[in-house]
């Protein structure tokens, strides 16, 4: 049994002309639109501290702080010396390219400016946002599968896959073990928490959850992936993506502990007003 050849998959899923739409691409409108469409449920259910409305709004910004901060994350984060030199490849994003944590930063700054201008408190949106966060790392993970880009250390495990663009050695499908722990596994943590902790009365519960989930996952994940950048110099044989995670960890066990400190935050809808006994008409 095994390795498993990477199957010959055709990275434009439809061409139209001159206009091609990729697979990488779809994955990653999948994502945004499924999360898109269950923050607005989640919003629409008590507590009600916003609207559906407003993760209608969002997603636009969503879209815009994903793929900027994203691209620039891959950039800064990884391969500043790359692009300096090749400018141009910058732009070139339907090629893959996309960082997390340049993409969390960049989905901050985003719900940041959008609760400032609807004047909503920050976690209101950032815990609905948090719960469908990981329906979009799922299929951001299944993208990168697809585009053959961040794959596994070389290994000898019968379900090795061996990726043409990574050379002939069996590898860890990494891609799919990352999209198990950041996006079902997590999806459970958060979901669960918001269904049975009323975690959405503590504001900063549920993001703090997903940020310490995120840490463990990635933690996990990077031992089986090959590292993107020289590792020879961290300690303890530990990865760039592990270290760019470790503040991600300490601020969501301060959000959990700052969550838990504070009072239960109440619904914000009005109730219906009721008429008393005194002033209902006689019949």
């Amino acid at each position: 049994m095994g390795p498993f050849h990477f199957p010959e998959i055709d990275p434009v899923a439809l061409a139209l002309g001159p206009i091609e739409i990729r697979w990488y691409a779809l994955a990653y409108i999948t994502g945004l639109v499924f999360a898109w469409r269950y923050g607005m449920r989640v919003a629409g259910r008590s507590p009600h501290l916003l609207k559906p409305d407003h993760i209608d709004q969002f997603l636009t910004w969503a879209v815009f702080g994903v793929i900027i901060g994203g691209r620039l994350g891959h950039i800064l984060f990884y391969y500043p010396g790359y692009y300096l030199s090749n400018p141009i490849e910058i732009l070139y994003v339907w090629e893959g390219g996309m960082a997390f944590h340049g993409g969390l930063l960049g989905v901050i700054g985003a719900m940041y400016l959008f609760a400032k201008k609807h004047k909503l408190k920050f976690f209101w949106l950032a815990d609905v946002a948090a719960i469908v966060a990981p329906v979009g790392l799922f299929f951001g993970r299944i993208a990168n599968f697809i585009n053959q880009e961040l794959w596994g250390r070389v290994t000898d495990v019968s379900w090795a896959v061996i990726f043409p663009r990574a050379g002939p050695e069996p590898r860890h499908a990494s891609q799919l073990y990352e999209a198990a722990m950041e996006g079902i596994l997590l999806f459970l943590v958060t979901f669960g928490a918001y269904k049975f902790l009323n975690a959405r009365q503590r504001p900063g519960l549920i993001s703090g959850l997903f940020l310490i989930g995120y840490c463990i996952a990635r933690a996990i994940g990077e031992i089986f992936r090959e590292p993107e950048v020289l590792t020879t110099g961290l300690p303890f044989n530990t990865t760039w993506g592990q270290w760019l995670s470790v503040p991600m960890a300490l601020y969501g066990g301060y959000l959990v502990w700052s969550a838990y400190k504070n009072p239960i935050e109440e619904s914000k809808t009005p109730k219906k007003d009721t008429p008393s006994k005194k002033s209902k008409k006689k019949a």
